[in-house]
């Protein structure tokens, strides 16, 4: 059985890449882009191939299913300098209460230094100032309900500004994840950003409009309208396994087919090598992805006592924009 279940894994993964050259014809559409950017040094030195992958506090950024393990804590704090004008910034806390379950909370920043605002009249600026700052924090619980199968959900707020203008709303995130003993293959299903769209409101959309040309210069009071515009909505299908495993050398290789409401179908590639079960070595690549292009990591893990520290850093090929270096820390207790 356990054998059929990860050859129908497989098969649906090679459908799925048959589909890649289908264009999106939604390219772009979706709000809060940020929520795409990966989170976690090790993620992003994965291609984002993290849906089997994730195991410690990062998984509540990937698939709330993955935060159920065997230690009773788990803290992960990343930062990164997104394409030179942002400073991004995430943090995400799991404990495990045995036989109830496991609860996670993380928080996700991302913002921008102000910037002068020019017009057409004044190019060279106005003397005022505007910026943008784009946030999400989320409550998450997982639980086992087979010692193989484990089920995660995440209720998350969501919100933008730019300049005086806001939006907001409420997405949710819910991951599974199924074990085998085959090459210790991990099969795990995520879908993440379900929610409602988001809308931009505030003061400087106020407007005085004379609606009246019969009598004119009745002005009333009015306000522009802002489309409204989805959620990055992503469904993820993912499979990880060890190709190596012994005592001193495990390397783990995941793959994930991704399929986005505002992009072209991906399939994620990371391969993960461990030695000594102290140093990593990561790489990455992402297959019909115009913008990112491959991805490379390495990893130190020391056991202090009953705690487990990580540190990651990661660097990743951009084709147009800036190449980006992540930075991570994580602790297991």
């Amino acid at each position: 059985m356990r054998y059929k279940t990860l050859t129908l894994g497989t098969l649906l993964i090679m459908i799925f890449t048959n589909q890649l050259a289908a264009q999106n014809p939604n390219l772009g559409s979706a709000a809060a882009q940020f929520l795409k950017i990966p989170v976690g040094a090790r993620s992003a030195a994965l291609g984002g191939a993290m849906t089997g992958m994730s195991n410690d506090a990062t998984a509540l950024f990937w698939n709330p299913a993955g935060i159920v393990q065997d230690h009773a804590q788990s803290l992960h704090f990343s930062k990164v300098s997104w394409m030179t004008y942002f400073n991004l910034s995430a943090i995400g806390y799991t404990f495990n209460l045995k036989d109830v379950g496991t609860f996670g909370f993380h928080a996700l920043g991302m913002g921008m230094e102000k910037m002068e605002i020019t017009t057409e009249l004044q190019p060279e600026g106005t003397g005022q100032f505007f910026d943008s700052q784009d946030m999400v924090m989320g409550v998450s619980f997982a639980r086992k309900l087979t010692d193989r199968f484990s089920m995660g959900f995440t209720t998350k707020y969501v919100h933008q500004r730019i300049w005086n203008e806001t939006a907001s709303g409420v997405a949710f995130d819910v991951g599974t994840h199924y074990n085998i003993d085959f090459l210790n293959t991990a099969i795990a299903m995520s879908m993440r950003n379900f929610g409602g769209d988001l809308q931009f409101e505030g003061p400087d959309l106020l407007i005085v409009h004379d609606d009246n040309d019969l009598f004119p210069n009745r002005l009333l009071q009015a306000s522009k309208e802002t489309e409204k515009y989805p959620l990055p909505l992503s469904f993820q299908f993912g499979l990880a396994s060890d190709l190596i495993h012994s005592s001193s050398v495990i390397a783990r290789l995941g793959i994930d087919a991704v399929h986005l409401n505002d992009d072209n179908e991906q399939i994620r590639v990371g391969l993960e090598t461990i030695f000594v079960q102290r140093f990593f070595i990561r790489g990455g690549y992402q297959i019909n992805n115009e913008v990112d292009t491959g991805s490379l990591g390495v990893g130190l893990q020391q056991k202090i006592d009953n705690m487990i520290f990580k540190l990651d850093y990661a660097y990743v090929l951009h084709e147009y924009l800036e190449d980006n270096r992540f930075l991570s820390i994580s602790l297991l207790f």
